[in-house]
């Protein structure tokens, strides 16, 4: 049984079809990597994927249970409970300004540890569940290179330093499934490479991820399967060896021999 398992997924804007029907499968363990040109629909399946855009047809299943199915309704709350089975790593980091880097991470897994807990939790509770909170940032922070600047803002932090703080605070949830949006897309050459040096650390952790990328050398020496989209559809899909050195498809081939050129 697929870890992920994508079946038919379609959504469209109005008369503009964006999905057409997108089927795919991924293990434990695997890095996806999805590359194509802008337009071919590729964050827009990252979107539906993680509930920030809701597909019209199809279903997607974790580990054998359903997360979406078309054919049901689901209330704003059971889609923010369903969204925690993935991270979402955004193209503009998003962090909130206010707030440190320390802060920016712990945030989240404590309005849903503790405000939002089912029982009712005394004082000594909510601290020791905060005190673990906080352990697992730091340590999130030392994985990500960022230990010394805990108490930074992100003002004071680089483009790249963002994005690695954006990278620990999706993974403080401890989603299944940690999803990339062209990460290193509002990057310089010398802030990407700090960026996917650490997307290649996770990979080492063995931990599930969905990369949408401009990176051709990532997509090919990182990942273990590779995606080519183009107007809608999975124009290919295989191995990175598969996709970048036998290409079946024209489309693909086209769209590797600009986006090679450019390396």
């Amino acid at each position: 049984m697929a870890f992920l398992d994508v079946k038919n997924i379609e959504k469209s804007f109005g008369k503009t079809d964006v999905l057409k029907g997108i089927t795919f499968s991924m293990e434990k363990g695997e890095v996806l990597a999805i590359i194509g040109s802008s337009g071919s629909g590729k964050t827009t399946l990252l979107r539906c994927i993680n509930f920030l855009e809701t597909a019209d047809k199809g279903s997607f299943t974790i580990n054998g249970e359903t997360i979406f199915d078309a054919q049901q309704s689901y209330s704003d709350k059971e889609k923010r409970e369903k969204r925690l089975h993935f991270g979402l790593v955004f193209q503009q980091f998003n962090l909130f300004p206010q707030y440190t880097a320390f802060r920016n991470i712990t945030l989240a897994p404590g309005l849903m540890r503790i405000k939002n807990s089912d029982k009712k939790l005394s004082a000594k509770e909510k601290s020791a569940i905060q005190d673990e909170i906080n352990n697992e940032a730091l340590q999130l922070l030392k994985s990500v290179g960022l230990t010394e600047k805990k108490d930074f803002y992100p003002c004071e932090l680089s483009g790249g330093q963002q994005q690695r703080v954006a990278i620990a605070r999706a993974l403080a949830m401890k989603p299944d499934i940690l999803c990339f949006d062209e990460p290193t897309s509002a990057l310089d050459p010398e802030l990407t490479g700090e960026v996917l040096r650490v997307i290649r650390e996770l990979k080492g952790d063995d931990r599930t991820m969905i990369v949408v990328t401009h990176e051709m050398n990532f997509a090919k020496n990182v990942a273990d399967k590779v995606i080519f989209m183009a107007d809608g559809v999975i124009e290919e899909y295989g191995t990175p060896a598969e996709v970048f050195e036998n290409p079946k498809s024209e489309k693909t081939k086209a769209f590797l021999a600009k986006s090679l050129e450019k390396i």
